[in-house]
């Protein structure tokens, strides 16, 4: 008798949020800050997708995987935990859950640090790509776009097709493709049958497919081997696999979505749950004591115990050269 497959939601924890600094840091990063109405956007996400799968499985690192733990007790839900010794990218990482999936189970694979509303159309786009899983696709989903954003990698689609893959684009590039109506931002979600996506990887990356195979089976409840595992190519599954299969489709999806990768669109969502803002549009996150702007527009006030930062919301996505800096001075500004 052929055994039920289970719907698995695979939950990818890797980043570091370096645009968010100083709020996220190495210790805390911007998954696990519980700064949205007292939730984290990692229980978010552990919220939203439990009544959709049977299993979870988290993807972390060495660093993250006791956050995780944390989380996914408040939750009170049981998961497979997957822990990598040094980061390999997203094609590693998604291959590590397949390889411990059945080849039919579905995988739905999300990021862990994004903001969904509208829960109604999320539901009905994740119903939709898993029945083009279950028919052997690779399923993305793309986000029907509401602004020229360029801190955004986005779809070329014709109905559930996928006409090319692009990089983020500049801002003349960003409003052209609104423009013509048919580009989607890319999500960085995906939904596919384990065995389809590990065959794909096979034949697109076999490097990429052997190393995490060893890596994955020498590994000792979930936790992976360093030495085995710096020598997996650190691809993204973008690159491995997306860009090159013949069986991706997209699922156009209009949840509203938002990687919160930038004080910008944090701003944005802070704004729209009632945060407080001045009314030359300034904000200040993080600190209770009484702040006043004076002569200044559109200014976010960052307050941290150890660090502040005071930045123009149109030069959010400046913040990662900040990060970058610490980083060569190698400060403590940033644990």
């Amino acid at each position: 008798m052929e055994k039920n497959s289970s719907v698995i939601h695979v939950i990818l924890t890797g980043g570091v949020g370096s645009r968010l600094w100083p709020l996220s840091r190495k210790s805390q990063p911007k998954q696990y800050l519980e700064i949205f109405e007292g939730k984290s956007l990692f229980e978010m996400t552990v919220d939203r997708n439990s009544h959709l799968a049977d299993k979870v499985m988290v993807v972390g690192n060495v660093d993250n995987h006791h956050l995780s733990g944390k989380v996914m007790d408040k939750t009170q839900t049981s998961y497979l935990n997957i822990v990598e010794a040094t980061p390999r990218n997203t094609a590693a990482a998604i291959a590590f859950a397949a390889f411990a999936s059945d080849p039919d189970d579905i995988l739905i694979v999300t990021p862990s640090d994004h903001i969904i509303g509208k829960e109604e159309d999320y539901n009905k786009a994740i119903q939709e790509a898993i029945t083009k899983a279950k028919d052997g696709y690779i399923v993305t989903f793309g986000i029907i776009p509401t602004k020229p954003e360029t801190g955004y990698g986005y779809i070329e689609s014709k109905g559930d097709k996928v006409l090319s893959f692009r990089e983020k684009p500049n801002e003349t590039t960003a409003k052209e493709f609104i423009a013509r109506g048919n580009f989607l931002w890319n999500s960085g979600m995906f939904c596919f049958k384990a065995g389809v996506l590990l065959e794909e990887l096979k034949q697109f990356q076999p490097d990429v497919y052997e190393k995490s195979k060893s890596v994955w089976e020498s590994s000792k409840k979930g936790f992976l081997n360093l030495n085995l595992s710096l020598e997996i190519p650190s691809i993204s599954i973008d690159y491995a696999v997306m860009e090159r299969s013949k069986k991706i489709k997209v699922v156009p999806a209009s949840f509203s979505w938002s990687d919160l990768g930038s004080f910008e669109s944090v701003y944005e969502y802070l704004v729209s749950k009632g945060h407080p803002i001045d009314s030359n549009g300034n904000m200040v996150i993080g600190c209770d004591s009484h702040t006043t702007f004076l002569g200044l527009k559109n200014t976010i006030f960052v307050h941290t115990n150890n660090a502040n930062l005071i930045l123009q919301k149109e030069n959010s996505q400046d913040v990662k050269d900040i990060y970058n800096e610490l980083e060569r001075q190698n400060s403590n500004l940033l644990n």
